[in-house]
């Protein structure tokens, strides 16, 4: 009886709580689009509203605590992320691939180079170098999740422009990825331990076989899968087949050491319209339909969630508050620049401010920085890790804000018969 009772008290709780989270979601997505910014950016202040309230005013509950609503905003942003995939395909992919190389590339080592400077000329002297690669380290992150959302909703996501974003952007994770590992090792080298160049060149290989292998093997095997769905008599047979497949790419891509996000975008990417359109014609619905409804009910719970998880309290100071804005800035620059990897033929502004926000990307780099020990204690202190926090939530704001406006420039100059360059 008491087993029983605590559970019906676990799941009244997490009932009421997931209906603040969609309720706020909403109201705050409302808001942002009658303000002329994109939903997205309104559920990440209204997440930033509810923990400040429950932190200093109300009595609210901890919305960033809480595992089943962690799960779902989870689940959303997998599902978010194979709806961004099922917009393309690999050969589409193919044809924008060096141009998304490119612009990863340069959008890893702009940002770390810009913040390893704003490091230096804003931490005491004598700070350990260490420091200041990783909190460089922190701002070459990419968060797809918001600029694909922000894409989704203004029609942008079958553009050139989204296509290289979205490619870059995976690239950029496992890129990021690398990075990460190398500054960790090299800060374990600097406290006296040995440079993992094994487990970094795993970890390179890992990354490079899994998605090499969704898009080969991936692609080569999901005809033959769903030929045999055909045949299953039951109904509804279409969704739950395209989100099992989803969900196990994401699972291979985490033990391959990558963000689950990344396997979900790959499981999109190869699930090619004639794979699905017996499906299709026989249940009267489009794949992307049936995910449609899934995305707009779990992604903004993530969005909400990620706003939640900061405590701006820490950015009370004025001198970390400064260091939060000057490392945004060069957060933003660094990417911005990027954008001209995407060629002569494509809008750089466009590209640029899509690279732009951090998002939960940003936040593990973070997350791990606080982990680390050097000279027996944490690598980055309280303060230093509220501005990179700071910087990581500015970002994730201005980034969706100014993508909306570079897209209604793009499609300005469009209509008007101008040419495709950024502003």
């Amino acid at each position: 009886m008491t087993f029983a009772l605590l559970t019906a008290d676990a799941l009244s709780s997490t009932l009421g709580l997931l209906a603040l989270l969609w309720l706020a979601a909403k109201i705050g997505g409302e808001l942002a689009i009658r303000l002329k910014i994109p939903a997205v950016a309104g559920e990440l202040a209204m997440g930033l509203a509810l923990a400040g309230l429950h932190r200093n005013f109300v009595s609210l509950p901890d919305v960033s605590v809480n595992t089943a609503a962690d799960l779902l905003a989870n689940l959303g942003i997998v599902v978010l992320m194979f709806a961004v995939g099922l917009e393309s395909t690999v050969p589409q992919m193919l044809r924008s691939g060096a141009a998304s190389l490119r612009v990863a590339l340069i959008g890893v080592a702009a940002p770390m180079a810009l913040g390893l400077g704003g490091a230096m000329l804003m931490l005491p002297h004598g700070t350990p170098f260490a420091v200041d690669l990783f909190i460089g380290a922190c701002l070459c992150a990419t968060s797809i999740g918001i600029s694909a959302q922000v894409l989704r909703e203004k029609g942008a996501a079958k553009t050139t422009e989204g296509r290289i974003i979205v490619g870059a952007a995976v690239m950029d994770d496992i890129l990021g990825l690398l990075v990460l590992v190398l500054v960790s090792g090299l800060v374990a080298a600097s406290d006296g331990g040995g440079l993992p160049w094994g487990g970094l060149a795993r970890t390179f290989a890992l990354a490079l076989g899994f998605l090499a292998a969704a898009l080969t093997l991936g692609r080569f095997a999901t005809p033959h899968l769903f030929r045999l769905a055909n045949r299953f008599r039951s109904e509804q047979v279409l969704l739950p087949m395209s989100l099992g497949f989803a969900f196990l790419l994401a699972y291979l891509g985490s033990l391959a050491g990558l963000a689950s996000i990344v396997g979900a975008y790959a499981a999109g990417l190869v699930l090619e319209p004639a794979h699905v359109k017996v499906l299709e014609e026989r249940e009267l619905h489009s794949l992307e339909d049936l995910v449609h409804p899934l995305v707009s009910v779990l992604a903004p719970l993530f969005f909400v969630l990620m706003g939640a998880k900061v405590d701006v309290s820490a950015l009370f100071q004025p001198r970390t508050l400064l260091f939060a804005v000057l490392l945004a800035v060069l957060g933003v620059l660094g990417k911005w620049i990027a954008g001209y990897g995407g060629g002569k033929n494509t809008n750089y502004s466009v590209i640029g401010w899509g690279m732009v926000p951090r998002g939960e990307v940003g936040l593990i780099f973070v997350a791990t920085g606080g982990l680390l020990m050097f000279n027996g204690s944490p690598l980055l202190s309280a303060q230093v890790q509220a501005a990179i926090v700071g910087a990581i939530l500015l970002t994730t704001l201005a980034g969706p804000v100014g993508l909306a406006r570079a897209l209604r420039g793009m499609n300005l100059r469009k209509s008007v018969g101008g040419g495709n360059q950024g502003l």
